[in-house]
């Protein structure tokens, strides 16, 4: 079979990694990113056991965990600190093979464009056009025209290529909340456990870094399109200043300028994430809101699954339509309790957040972990090491 061509749109963590798994199975891919370099910014990811098994077979989970932590457990707490549950990462390791990872996202991305070819990496690329010429898929870019055999969109919730080719998909919708997110100094005793403390219509969370450094986030629930302060570390310290240890101490050891505030959003379900021989991925086909820490994971799963699916075919158009039945059930189910997760998250009402904070303490951690099955139960096509149900409600 002669050698097969294939553009990524989209040079985040899902198009890089669609990109190494085409290009590790014999694909000539370019990467357009329409950013002048490859890179990310301000803030951790968690790589759950899913997204690892995932990264093996990118060959980079070796890479991944060697910059990343491991955290000893993950808590929950009330508004007044109090603890309503506990998850130890041994557990999530014994129970599903891999622990949790914790790292910059900038460091994942670097790993994932370190293991491509430097000439297949086209930052300043803009994307203008996406069209099906006689069933054969055109990218017009600011380097000029790609002619490939796949066109991969991965260019984010506000993708272009999906506007090009799905133009009556229903665009992003508001969550209903904001979100801040910030890495903090080095810390002389850094906590050992990542918390996320439920106010009333608020978050606050934190995870360990590499190097004594705490990724944070915090979210409230307000009006789309609410102006961000002119000094949004003084917004949080207004928000947060005051509430249970070890807010506080993390809020201070982060540089006013490190806070960055974006709304959060997701995507109405897409009726298919193809079209002929173009494939959504990622945020392009899915954006989900990131309660349940697994954007990024459900991403490293659909490159992995999409390269499997052209594997061994002549037949593009057949080999993603086999992608399409295999992700969009899945990520469309993970999307669904993520956004619930937020609802449950966000209670402002007195009487209903103290019913979640109840029924959170009384649920049993071994309950917990269960019903994390089918997230973090994944298994990459043709690897049945560990089981799982395929994430469907």
């Amino acid at each position: 079979m002669p050698q097969r061509a294939a553009t990524v749109v989209g040079g985040g963590i899902g198009g890089l990694a669609a990109a190494l798994a085409l290009h590790r199975r014999g694909w000539h891919v370019e990467v357009l990113e329409r950013a002048p370099e490859f890179t990310e910014i301000g803030a951790g990811i968690s790589l759950w056991p899913n997204a690892l098994r995932a990264l093996e077979v990118l060959g980079l989970a070796g890479t991944v965990r060697s910059r990343g932590a491991v955290e000893s457990a993950g808590a929950v707490r009330d508004h007044r600190g109090r603890r309503l549950s506990r998850t130890d990462n041994a557990e999530v390791e014994r129970r599903f093979g891999r622990p949790l990872v914790v790292l910059h996202r900038a460091d994942l991305l670097r790993a994932l464009a370190e293991a491509l070819p430097g000439d297949r990496l086209l930052p300043g690329s803009e994307v203008s056009a996406v069209r099906d010429d006689g069933g054969h898929p055109v990218v017009g870019h600011r380097g000029g025209e790609s002619r490939p055999d796949l066109v991969v969109g991965a260019d984010g919730l506000r993708s272009t290529v999906r506007r090009r080719l799905w133009p009556d998909a229903p665009g992003p919708r508001y969550a209903g909340y904001t979100a801040w997110r910030m890495v903090t100094r080095p810390l002389a005793e850094p906590p050992g456990e990542g918390t996320v403390t439920w106010g009333r219509g608020e978050r606050f969370g934190c995870t360990v870094l590499p190097g004594g450094r705490m990724y944070c986030f915090a979210t409230a629930s307000l009006p789309p399109g609410t102006p961000s302060e002119p000094a949004e570390h003084a917004e949080l310290l207004r928000r947060f200043g005051s509430w249970p240890d070890p807010v506080p101490a993390l809020l201070a050891a982060v540089p006013e300028d490190a806070v960055l505030r974006h709304d959060l959003y997701d995507l109405p379900p897409l009726p298919s994430f193809v079209r002929g021989r173009v494939a959504l991925l990622g945020d392009a086909a899915h954006a989900m809101t990131p309660n349940l820490g697994q954007g990024a994971c459900q991403a490293l799963e659909d490159a992995v699954v999409l390269a499997h699916c052209l594997d061994g075919t002549p037949d593009v158009a057949a080999a993603l339509r086999s992608y399409d039945l295999l992700r969009r059930p899945r990520t469309q189910a993970v999307a669904r309790r993520s956004a619930r997760l937020g609802v449950i998250g966000q209670l402002s009402w007195p009487p209903a957040a103290l019913l979640r904070d109840t029924a959170a303490r009384l649920a049993p951690a071994r309950l917990t972990l269960r019903a994390m099955t089918p997230v973090l139960g994944w298994t990459p096509p043709g690897d049945r090491t560990t089981t799982g149900d395929g994430g469907n409600d």
